[in-house]
Parts: C-alpha cells; sequence; structure tokens
C-alpha cells in the first residue's frame, strides 16, 4: 500500500508544478472595459504616453493597455469585413434575381411595331450579319466618295480661291471659328500634274488596318511636337559648329522614351529647329502644304515624289490626317535618297495657329512588294503662326533616323550627317524663297527696275513663263536622283566624285519623245557659293564653259524677277548660233544655303506661245545644269544662340553638281547607238568640268 500512495503523492506534485507554470492570465472588470471602449472610439491608436496614462488610472499594465489595443482594433477590423460581406452578398443575391427576371422577360418580348414575337437566335445572328455586311458597304461608298471629292478638289484647284474656311475642304475637319484670308496666293503659278493620288504601291492592306492605332499615333505625335515646339535648354541645345539648334539626346530620352527603330550600328539620329517669317498667308499654307501634289511643287529642290495613299476621318479629335509616301533627294547623285511611308495630322490649335506633324509607321507592311526604307520620321513638323501684315511665322522641326548602311560619300559626309542636307533650315529656306517666288509673279510685291523686266509687258505671259521655268528646275532636281539606278558604272571613275551615267525613256508629255541619257558629277572648288553663283552668270564669262555659245558671248534679251536678290531670276538668253532660233531659257536662284542654276535649250516659237499663253505642258524640254552648296565643313562660329540663319559660321569651299542631258533618238534603241550617247555626254561633262576649272583658275584640282 505504501507504493500506490507514495505513487500518488509524487503525482500531485508534479500537477502542482505543472500549475505554476502556466502564464496566469487577469480579467478585466467591467469598469476597466467600459474606459477602454470609451477611450477606443476616440483614440484606437494610443501613443507611449497615452497608453501610461490608462494603466495608472486603471490600474493596469502598460503591456496590456497595448495588447488590448491590438486586440480590439482587429476586432474591429473582423467585424467590418463581416458586415461588407454580408451586403455584398445581399446586393448578388438582388442583381441576380433581377437578371433571372430579365432573361424570363426576353423570352416574352414583342415587336413594338408589329407586336409579333421576337426573332429566335439564329435568326438575329442571320440579321447581325446582313446589317454588318451592309456596314462595310457605306463604310466603302463614303471612302470612294470623299476620295472623289479629294481628287476632284485637286483638280479644281486652278480656280482662285476664295474666303472659304479649310474645313469645308473634303478630309479637313479643322475645329475653330471661320478664318478669312484676303490677299491668297496665286495657285495658277504651281504646275500641276495628272498624277494619281494613290501611291505607287498596292495600297489595299491600307483598309484592314486598325484606324484606332493610327489616330492613336498621330494624336500622340502631335502631343509630342507641341511639347518640343514649347521647349529650350536643356532639351535644345546649340550646335558649336553651325549654331543650329539640335536635341540633346538624353534629354529627350528622359521627357520622351522609345526604342530605336533601327537597331545597327550605322544608324544614327538627326535633329534641328529652325525659324522664319515666311511672305504667305497661314491658311493658304496649311491649305498647300495637306497637298500632296502641291508639297511636291513647294519643295521641288527637295521632295522627288510624293503621293497621298487615304485619308483618315478623326472623328471627335478633329484635324486632317493622310497616310503618304514621299521620296526625298538633294543636291547630288552622290547622296543617297531618303523614303518615308508616314501619317500626317494637321490640327488647328487658335484662330491663328496650325500645327502639323508627320511620324513614321509601319503600314508598309501592309503593302505587297515595297521594299523596306531606310530612314524614320520620328514626330516632325511645323508651326504656322499668322502674322498682322499677311505674312506668317513658320518653326520648323526635323527629327528622324537614318540607317545609312553604305557610307555617305566623303564629298557630301560633313554636310549630310551634320544635320544641313535634310535639316529643318533647309525646309524654311525653301519655303520662303518659293513663296517670295509667288509674290513677285502677282505683282503683290514691286519688281527691281531693270532693263530687261518690261521685254515681256504681259503679266500672264511672265506667270506662264515662271510655270515652264518650275517645271524646268523639278526636271532637273528628279534627274540627280539615279543613286540607286547607275545604268553604266564602269564609267565611274575612283577619283573625287565620278561621272554617274543613267539611260531613260521619256515618260510622258513635258519631254522630248525618245530615249534620254543624262549624266552628273560633284566636286568640290575653293571657292564661296556667292562667288561660284556670280561666276555662273556672268553672260561674258559663260562661253568660257558652256557648249552652247560656242564660243561667242550670250545676250540676255528677257528677264522676269523672282527674288528681291538680283540672282533670283528667270532669263531668256540669245546664242549666238547662225541660222538658228535657239534661245536659253535659265533661272537662277540662291538662298543662305545654296545656289542653282538651270538652263534648257528652247526655239523661237516655242516661247513665243508661252508668252501668248498657250499650255506650258505641250512645250518639250530638257535642262541641264549646277548646283552649289556648302562642303559643311565650319571654320569658325560666332552665333550666340540664335538661329542656324544668323550664324556667322564660314567654310573654306564649296561642292559643285554638274548635270546634263541629252536626247539619244525617237525610236532605235540599239546597243551601239546608246553606248554612243553615253560616251557623248560623258565626254561632254568630262570637258565642261575641266573648262570651269581652267576658268576658275585651278586646272589641276583633283
Amino acid at each position: 500500500m505504501d507504493l500506490p500512495y507514495g505513487r500518488g503523492g509524487s503525482g500531485d506534485e508534479e500537477a502542482s508544478d505543472s500549475r505554476k507554470g502556466k502564464k496566469q492570465y487577469h480579467r478585466h472588470s467591467a469598469q476597466q472595459i467600459q474606459h477602454l471602449e470609451t477611450f477606443f472610439k476616440e483614440c484606437p491608436h494610443p501613443d507611449d504616453n497615452q497608453r501610461r496614462q490608462l494603466s495608472t488610472e486603471l490600474g493596469l499594465d502598460p503591456k496590456q493597455i497595448k495588447f488590448w489595443f491590438q486586440n480590439k482594433r482587429t476586432q474591429k477590423k473582423a467585424q467590418n469585413e463581416r458586415a461588407d460581406n454580408n451586403a455584398l452578398r445581399a446586393e448578388n443575391e438582388r442583381i441576380h434575381c433581377e437578371n433571372l427576371a430579365m432573361r424570363e422577360a426576353l423570352k416574352n418580348i414583342m415587336c413594338p411595331a408589329c407586336h409579333g414575337a421576337a426573332l429566335g437566335e439564329e435568326e438575329s445572328q442571320q440579321s447581325l450579319q446582313m446589317l454588318r455586311m451592309e456596314n462595310a458597304r457605306l463604310k466603302e461608298e463614303v471612302h470612294e466618295r470623299t476620295m472623289g471629292f479629294f481628287s476632284n478638289y485637286v483638280e479644281n484647284s486652278n480656280m482662285p480661291p476664295g474666303t472659304e474656311n479649310l474645313s469645308n475642304v473634303p478630309g479637313n475637319s479643322f475645329p475653330g471659328k471661320r478664318v478669312e484670308t484676303t490677299v491668297p496666293l496665286d495657285h495658277e503659278q504651281i504646275p500641276r500634274h495628272p498624277e494619281m493620288i494613290n501611291s505607287p504601291y498596292n495600297p489595299s492592306g491600307i483598309k484592314e488596318m486598325d484606324k484606332s492605332i493610327i489616330i492613336e499615333t498621330a494624336i500622340a505625335a502631335m502631343d509630342e511636337l507641341v511639347e518640343l515646339l514649347r521647349m529650350k535648354e536643356p532639351v535644345w541645345v546649340t550646335s558649336p559648329s553651325d549654331g543650329r539648334y539640335m536635341l540633346h539626346r538624353d534629354s529627350y530620352d528622359k521627357l520622351f522614351p522609345k526604342p530605336n527603330h533601327f537597331k545597327s550600328s550605322s544608324a544614327r539620329m538627326e535633329s534641328s529647329k529652325d525659324s522664319g517669317e515666311v511672305a504667305a498667308p497661314a491658311f493658304n499654307l496649311v491649305e498647300m502644304l495637306l497637298d500632296s501634289n502641291k508639297w511636291k511643287d513647294m519643295f521641288p529642290t527637295i521632295v522627288t515624289k510624293s503621293r497621298t495613299i487615304d485619308v483618315l476621318d478623326t472623328g471627335s479629335f478633329g484635324g486632317s490626317l493622310h497616310l503618304m509616301y514621299e521620296k526625298m533627294h538633294i543636291l547630288s547623285p552622290l547622296v543617297a535618297p531618303r523614303e518615308f511611308f508616314f501619317i500626317r495630322y494637321c490640327r488647328q490649335l487658335s484662330a491663328s495657329t496650325w500645327v502639323m506633324v508627320d511620324v513614321s509607321y509601319d503600314f508598309i507592311k501592309q503593302i505587297q512588294d515595297a521594299a523596306p526604307t531606310r530612314s524614320w520620321k520620328l514626330p516632325s513638323g511645323f508651326m504656322i503662326e499668322e502674322m498682322s501684315n499677311e505674312k506668317s511665322n513658320i518653326t520648323w522641326i526635323e527629327h528622324i533616323q537614318v540607317d545609312d548602311k553604305t557610307l555617305t560619300h566623303r564629298l557630301y559626309r560633313d554636310l549630310v550627317c551634320g544635320c544641313q542636307a535634310y535639316g529643318a533650315r533647309r525646309w524654311i529656306a525653301t519655303l520662303q524663297r518659293m513663296c517670295e517666288r509667288f509674290t513677285f509673279s502677282t505683282g503683290l510685291t514691286a519688281r527691281p527696275t531693270h532693263e530687261l523686266e518690261g521685254v515681256i509687258d504681259s503679266s500672264e505671259g511672265r506667270r506662264n513663263l515662271m510655270k515652264l521655268s518650275h517645271r524646268m528646275i523639278k526636271n532637273f532636281c528628279e534627274v540627280l536622283g539615279m543613286s540607286d539606278r547607275l545604268d553604266f558604272p564602269y564609267l565611274s571613275e575612283l577619283n573625287n566624285s565620278g561621272v554617274r551615267v543613267s539611260l531613260r525613256k521619256s515618260d510622258g508629255q513635258g519631254q522630248p519623245d525618245g530615249l534620254i541619257v543624262s549624266a552628273a558629277t560633284s566636286l568640290w572648288l575653293p571657292f564661296s557659293i556667292e562667288n561660284l553663283f556670280k561666276f555662273f552668270r556672268d553672260e561674258k564669262k559663260r562661253a568660257q564653259w558652256d557648249i552652247l555659245s560656242s564660243g561667242n558671248p550670250v545676250n540676255a534679251i528677257a528677264r522676269i524677277s523672282t527674288g528681291a536678290d538680283p540672282g533670283n531670276c528667270i532669263s531668256v538668253i540669245q546664242p549666238f548660233v547662225p541660222k538658228e532660233n535657239i534661245l536659253i531659257l535659265q533661272e537662277s536662284i540662291i538662298d543662305s544655303l545654296g545656289a542653282t542654276i538651270v538652263y534648257a535649250p528652247i526655239d523661237l516659237p516655242a516661247v513665243s506661245s508661252v508668252v501668248n499663253g498657250e499650255d506650258t505642258m505641250k512645250i518639250p524640254i530638257l535642262p541641264s545644269g549646277f548646283i552649289i552648296s556648302s562642303d559643311g565643313r565650319f571654320t569658325s562660329n560666332k552665333g550666340s544662340g540664335a538661329s542656324a540663319a544668323t550664324s556667322s559660321s564660314t567654310t573654306n569651299g564649296s561642292l559643285l553638281t554638274v548635270a546634263f542631258q541629252i536626247l539619244v533618238c525617237c525610236s532605235s534603241r540599239s546597243k551601239q547607238l546608246n553606248m554612243e550617247s553615253v560616251a557623248t555626254v560623258h565626254t561632254l561633262i568630262s570637258s565642261t568640268i575641266q573648262k570651269i576649272k581652267v576658268a576658275l583658275e585651278c586646272p589641276d584640282l583633283e
């Protein structure tokens, strides 16, 4: 008996020790809980001082106060969640009941027109499909009518424009009030050609594109361009070489981060910004620059091809949105052309301000048989602001990425890579010159007094001759774009620049019928642009280089001024050619970036018919000429952050491009005849270059 008793005693001791090891819990009194509840309503999160005060008042440990508030907050949160869940469950049940009631009602729906039974699910799907087909047909019909209206507008734009609102032009829907102009540009001075609006590529895939994505891209580009137009430093910095504004790449990337379109190491960015005053009302500029044909005519020395692929309605966003194709080429066949497929979006910001943005878009992927372009246009464009003196202030931004897989020729490397060839300053200088040309043609600006100005006294005759000369300039600039089609590459020379030769068939009205051989070359000369321009315009020195003069002096018999500078003019020159009624039509152009002299032989009856008002497109013309530009190698810069146009940088020399065209024959295309003609024009251009060097006293220049 002792053993069990002893065991029992030992168990009681262990139980007693176990109870001693357990934590003693203290239940708060009702008075303490009420006091804590009252304080919790006012302050659920007491701080240390408040907890110590409560512990003193209630006779509790501060840790007990702290744990009570933590538990109370957790309890309150759980209560709130249960209440929310109950409310949501009740709302869900209510909606479920309403849904069941609606489904039951739909089964017994009646047609309000005929009080008949509703269509079944199969009939509804068939009806919906028919409505979609009808909707697609109507959209196509609206698109065709819109393009028809746009085509009629282009064809009928020979009529002098009145004061119609731009929002009435098909394809445009500018917001804002009616804008009237009192002195419009004379659109008769812009030669028009029967070109199709559609792209040379097949645009059938464009119809499948998502319109909303295109509009979104255009609006984003517009927002970015407006911001860039308003920004200054540090986003825009001054170039140390020529004083032009260019984008600071790091600052731009922080504001507008986007991946590079071209990933190759040869890709580079070009950016520039410039502004200037243009002698044309803002409304007229917007109207012309929206039209792809007029766009090409306004920039004949830059744009060689321009097409409107499609016109989209932007709906509630307002503005005009065009899908376009453009090919640009300048200066020389040694400069590669640039092609863009892009969106052009124009919007009126106020009664006197318009902004037009161009941004590349990948809808070329939807076009069959189209080679990929090596140029990509980031948001670029310009802002046009109306001024009180029938003029406009224009601010231009060019921002592109170029993938030069083939290195730019060494002669033009500094000019092209320095953003001077395709930069904003060139666009503005060209626009200023063309608008000045139009104002002189319409008589809005008094012409300089010159003894030959009055030879052609008819204003219609002067305008007609200016139209013919404008077509001559365009034809000459298109000839320079032969860098991608060398028909006779073995004639190219390795030293200096070489001679590019191309053979083509006449493409129709305005050119002589037959095969035409074109040849062009470029070289560097240690003379300024102004000195070379004066040399080629000097009638007394023309015999030193012009084969048409046969070594005899020439005589200008008529002159039409196209600008305030005496060098900007159209001349009718009479060479001393015995027993032939041959004249030379010549236009000379000079601006802040370079000079152009283009001429073509034309017989006397043709000149008489043009002066008498006959159609200039009936006159075949085959121009030759010169383009003089800076070499892009600046030696100093005294600009102080102003526009690049005011920079006082100087260059060591100029780049001269010489181009000739000759008519081979009217029918035969034998290989022997072609080679003889190519050899002739090659000899002609080579001998002309040598004569120019001799006349300028640098015959040994390589």
